[in-house]
């Protein structure tokens, strides 16, 4: 059996490790000119990680990730509101998304790579699946759902940006009226950080300005930048279906999320294996993949209407109370909410042997 995967970014990459895993001929198409990923940090949770283990490159990002380190949540004042000893490896393993890509990369052989290739529709592929991974404005989702909704702007943008260090520091939330920040230390010093406002779409904003006072290091994370990376987030609303034919959608292209809840690229990770062991049975994996993106879809747009959607100076003050006086064994149940994912056993027995 033959895949065609397009798109050769994290999803795409997963799939194709997945779908060789059992037994599937798998050859990639990526439309840049080379192989690679942009981007700043990417929070690898629990229920990633297991399917990464799936996938038999686990170890490799612990090797590359972030070792345990404490972590929270933060007031613009940098006083914790929920304080937790203990993030990293068995709960989140932070690196950047190129470490992360790289990996993927590394387990796939190069032969069946292919860089500088322009997929504009399925009716040009020859393959008994093929998975478009081709991200949020995913040309081939328009080709087989036409009826259905294109990306919609979530009302905030933000920037990111890796942070030369070195830095010793833990993994943290911090919430503000109308903003929100995060940093997600790495291994070797450096930091993975992020700056997101709400604001409207393509507002000239200045974020040294809009950041100045909140509490240290992120004005100077912000200023020791070299690339900084600005964009608009937006949303994909539930589609009906992830399948048409031959053909299924992963990752951003099937439910691109805001970003509130850190579980983007681990849905296309769930997705990646979860198809693999579906085996060809594309009413299998819709059936079982739909339900789950949607509520953590969901679950992110109400971390956001709780976050940094929230403007109002009494409203902020009443969320920081409830924030401080939740039980740090409450806080962590909260935020593993929607990472206890595992693959589901029936799908563990029925897959097949790597060839």
């Amino acid at each position: 059996m033959k895949a065609i995967v397009v798109g050769g970014g994290i999803g795409g990459l997963a799939a194709a490790v997945s779908l060789r895993r059992v037994g599937w001929e798998v050859v990639v198409y990526e439309r840049a000119a080379a192989f690679g990923e942009i981007g700043a940090g990417v929070g690898v949770m629990p229920n990633a990680m297991r399917a990464l283990e799936w996938m038999g490159v686990d170890a490799e990002v612990r090797r590359l990730g972030t070792p345990r380190v404490s972590g929270g949540v933060r007031s613009v004042d940098g006083r914790w509101m929920v304080h937790l000893p203990d993030v990293g490896q068995e709960k989140v393993v932070a690196m950047h998304r190129a470490d992360l890509h790289g990996v993927l990369l590394r387990a796939l052989p190069p032969e069946i790579l292919f860089n500088d290739v322009e997929v504009t529709s399925v009716e040009d592929l020859d393959a008994d699946l093929v998975v478009a991974a081709d991200g949020i404005g995913s040309r081939l989702r328009a080709e087989l759902l036409p009826d259905a909704p294109g990306p919609v702007y979530a009302g905030a943008t933000a920037w990111r940006g890796v942070a030369p260090g070195p830095y010793d520091l833990p993994i943290s939330q911090t919430l503000g009226p109308g903003g929100e920040a995060g940093i997600l230390p790495l291994g070797d010093g450096r930091v993975c950080w992020y700056l997101a406002v709400v604001a409207p779409a393509g507002a000239d904003l200045d974020p040294a300005a809009l950041f100045s006072g909140w509490h240290d290091p992120l004005p100077s994370l912000l200023a020791s930048t070299p690339d900084v990376i600005r964009h608009d987030i937006y949303a994909l609303p539930p589609l009906p279906t992830f399948v048409s034919g031959r053909v299924a959608l992963l990752g951003d292209a099937a439910h691109a999320m805001t970003p509130y809840l850190g579980q983007g690229a681990c849905m296309a990770l769930e997705d990646a294996v979860t198809l693999a062991a579906c085996d060809g049975d594309l009413a299998r994996y819709d059936a079982v993949r739909r339900p789950r993106t949607r509520a953590v879809w969901r679950g992110s747009r109400l971390a956001g209407k709780f976050g940094i959607e929230m403007r109002s100076p009494i409203a902020v003050a009443l969320r920081d109370f409830a924030l401080r006086a939740v039980p740090s064994f409450l806080a962590v149940r909260g935020m593993s909410r929607f990472s206890t994912w595992e693959m589901p056993v029936e799908f563990t027995r029925t897959s097949r042997t790597h060839r």
